[in-house]
């Protein structure tokens, strides 16, 4: 597994993270065993880095992690990224908290979810327009300055919300959306995250199962599985999109390669993305994305992937307020 120094924040990452959406009920029922196998698979392979989120069914993902990973967490926790996020309130008509003292809570019990004394990453989860951004920094920098978190970074955020950030303290990573099908960080605020050196991991490289190659027209999802309500799973959207999908199979099969691996390694592959975060319930799944970070491509296959990605319809994703 190659790695990568996360930005600023100086970590020593491997280049596919862990991610644990998938771990929170959001995306209906699922066999915990199988995905703890799915998580001690992934660090079998190489994968040091773990992304969750109190929002990830408030706990419940996060305990998953922990009991994935309990073993190695007390006898090598240095050898262990977690990440995780907070600043979402669902006790408030406005979710999005990131005031001092939601953010202390969430770390509080985020730490005890993890049964963890520190937690490497620690990231506000969405931008917050109601708490001034001098109170979200400042309160992140005391809580690394007890020791609770080490690193502190931000998720969904534009430039103009980074910038405000930094006034503060310095953002150390960003976790945006990105895959084939929403490229809106490329204008802003990939640029800025490459001139502040700021480390980016990229959450739905695969498009939250679009470039799996698994969907067809006929696809149906579970009614709590946020995707039922989302318009990129359904009609004429998920029509086109599945049909560049099908073109991209085809090139991935020439370099020997899944389209899912394709996908994942395109977005590693963009100037300013340090790792891409990978979900998986089970074991196969996350074996077979994990092959995406020794995936090499060229100038040629980048631009035949621009080519045939354009033919497609860029969408948006879940949000705190709904799904687009």
């Amino acid at each position: 597994m190659r790695k990568t120094t996360l930005g600023k924040s100086g970590l020593d990452v491997s280049r596919i993270a862990f991610g644990t959406w998938q771990l929170s009920g959001e995306w209906g029922s699922f066999d915990e065993d199988a995905a703890v196998t799915a998580v001690q698979h992934a660090r079998e392979l190489g994968v040091n880095f773990f992304d969750t989120a109190q929002a990830y069914g408030f706990g419940k993902s996060e305990a998953l992690l922990g009991r994935a990973l309990r073993e190695e967490l007390k006898r090598d926790r240095d050898s262990l990224v977690i990440a995780t996020k907070g600043g979402i309130n669902p006790g408030r008509s406005r979710p999005r908290d990131a005031g001092r003292a939601w953010l202390r809570k969430g770390v509080e019990e985020s730490l005890r979810f993890l049964d963890l004394d520190h937690i490497d990453l620690y990231q506000v989860h969405w931008p917050d327009p109601d708490t001034p951004p001098e109170e979200t920094a400042s309160a992140l920098q005391e809580l690394v300055d007890e020791g609770k978190i080490r690193h502190a970074g931000v998720s969904n955020y534009d430039a103009a919300q980074l910038a405000a950030f930094d006034r503060t303290r310095p953002v150390e990573t960003l976790q945006p959306p990105y895959h084939l099908f929403r490229r809106g960080i490329e204008q802003d605020p990939l640029p800025y995250c490459r001139e502040h050196d700021i480390g980016v991991l990229v959450y739905s490289p695969l498009g939250s199962g679009l470039l799996t190659g698994a969907l067809t027209p006929r696809t149906t999802f579970d009614a709590d599985d946020w995707r039922a309500k989302s318009s990129a799973f359904q009609g004429a959207n998920l029509q086109r999109n599945l049909e560049v999908v099908e073109q991209l199979k085809n090139l991935a099969a020439e370099k020997g390669a899944t389209v899912s691996q394709l996908a994942i390694a395109w977005t590693l592959h963009q100037p300013g993305v340090h790792v891409a975060i990978v979900g998986a319930r089970r074991a196969a799944n996350i074996e077979d994305s994990l092959g995406a970070a020794n995936l090499d491509l060229t100038a040629d296959d980048l631009t035949r992937i621009a080519d045939l990605t354009s033919h497609g319809v860029q969408i948006e994703g879940a949000s705190p307020e709904g799904i687009a």
